[in-house]
């Protein structure tokens, strides 16, 4: 193949400016006939040839387009360019190839680009080697982070779990006591119904009626049939109690991995909190309630229910004696907010820095991992809020958490 420039006046493909900035390039450029032929190559392009054929002392620099697959002709006549990337065949070489094709004045133009590209090209694989190293670590640390807050939870259920039990041993015993007592209304009220049908069945039950008056008598019929609505009344109202803490309790320990965030109920999430840590707190503050009507807030309830507990157990645990625990809700703009006050100990100021740290804690070994409230302060992040706290030494403290009433488009996730 020639690689002289067909330069006769009228009949150049390419002209000598054309030629000139070619010669002049740093790249490797290549022009070609209407059918693909090699017609000239600059300095650049002979090098490089040289580089891929290092046995070859005088290499064809036209082998170099056989890196350029028909495809991308193809697309360059369709297009105006094709650009590829295309290892050689010397190991980690890389070429970039930019491919054109056009007419001008009813004539067919080819010329094609080839750029190294195998520092670049190493340069992006390890990027890419990096980017995956950073994500299967950041994926192992979400797995942790999840991990750890069910592993706070779990371990927040178990330190309840005795003032659950007490909680539901209540009212199983005193349903147990009245089961009890109602075999005995009920063997008392069949005695009675056995008597009825023995004195029907006599050849004079007017006769018997005088035996049914003192049956009924003995048997205190009368006081049975007064005392047994009250006796069934407060037996269901004792299984519905055990069946709202096992309700809460389920409702808590709800893992929500994978779902999407729905609009809930903050105060019906908050009251069922309560409801779990009570025994921990009704011998220690009276529990002040002022709640707002707030819209329903997008987010996991059961973490935020999480957070919940935590600030209501240290507020219980702020407490040295007896005290009062506030609870408070309302609405400002687009955003709920939820607060739990005490007046206890409070927190002092150099602690007040660091209370979100992660096993950063003020409560004695023993009553504290320091997770609880820098996993608080991770879930509200989670759910674009944030946590305000105020405190005085002597005084008590006020947690209050800020939730947006719905997350922002980006950050909901995709239900599966």
């Amino acid at each position: 193949m020639s690689e002289q420039p067909i330069t006769q006046p009228g009949d150049a493909l390419w002209s000598e400016d054309m030629l000139w900035a070619v010669a002049m390039s740093d790249l490797a450029v290549f022009l070609l006939d209407a059918n693909g032929e090699l017609l000239h190559s600059n300095d650049a392009g002979r090098v490089l040839a040289m580089r891929l054929h290092p046995d070859d002392p005088h290499p064809d620099p036209a082998m170099l387009l056989s890196y350029i697959p028909e495809q991308g002709w193809q697309i360059a006549q369709r297009d105006g360019r094709w650009i590829g990337e295309v290892p050689t065949a010397l190991p980690g070489l890389v070429l970039e190839i930019k491919a054109f094709a056009g007419r001008d004045r009813g004539r067919c133009r080819r010329y094609t680009v080839m750029t190294d590209i195998s520092v670049r090209s190493a340069r992006e694989g390890e990027l890419r080697r990096r980017h995956d190293e950073l994500q299967s670590t950041y994926d192992r640390l979400a797995s942790a982070q999840e991990q750890l807050l069910q592993s706070e939870k779990m371990a927040s259920i178990g330190q309840l779990a005795a003032g659950v039990a007490h909680e539901i041993n209540n009212p199983i015993g005193y349903v147990h006591s009245n089961l009890g007592t109602l075999q005995e209304y009920a063997s008392a009220l069949l005695a009675l119904v056995d008597g009825y049908a023995n004195a029907l069945q006599s050849s004079d039950p007017a006769a018997s009626r005088p035996l049914m008056k003192q049956l009924r008598e003995r048997l205190d019929v009368d006081f049975i049939v007064g005392d047994l609505p009250k006796l069934l009344e407060e037996s269901r109202e004792g299984i519905e109690r055990v069946t709202k803490i096992v309700q809460d309790l389920k409702e808590f320990s709800h893992v929500e991995r994978d779902e999407p965030m729905r609009p809930s109920d903050l105060r019906k999430g908050l009251e069922s909190t309560l409801n779990i840590v009570w025994n921990d707190l009704k011998y220690k503050a009276k529990i002040d309630k002022h709640y707002h009507d707030v819209p329903l807030v997008e987010c996991y309830l059961s973490e935020i229910n999480q957070v919940f507990m935590n600030l209501l157990i240290n507020a219980g645990q702020a407490i040295d004696d007896r005290g009062l625990i506030t609870l408070a809700m309302g609405v400002e703009g687009d955003e709920v907010w939820v607060s739990v006050a005490d007046d206890g100990v409070g927190i002092p100021e150099d602690a007040l820095q660091r209370i979100f740290d992660p096993f950063y804690t003020t409560k004695p070994i023993g009553r504290g991992t320091g997770l609880g409230l820098a996993i608080a302060y991770r879930i509200v992040a989670k759910h674009h809020g944030r946590i305000e706290v105020h405190s005085r030494p002597g005084e008590g403290s006020t947690f209050r958490v800020v939730l947006p009433i719905s997350q922002p488009v980006l950050s909901r996730p995709r239900a599966k």
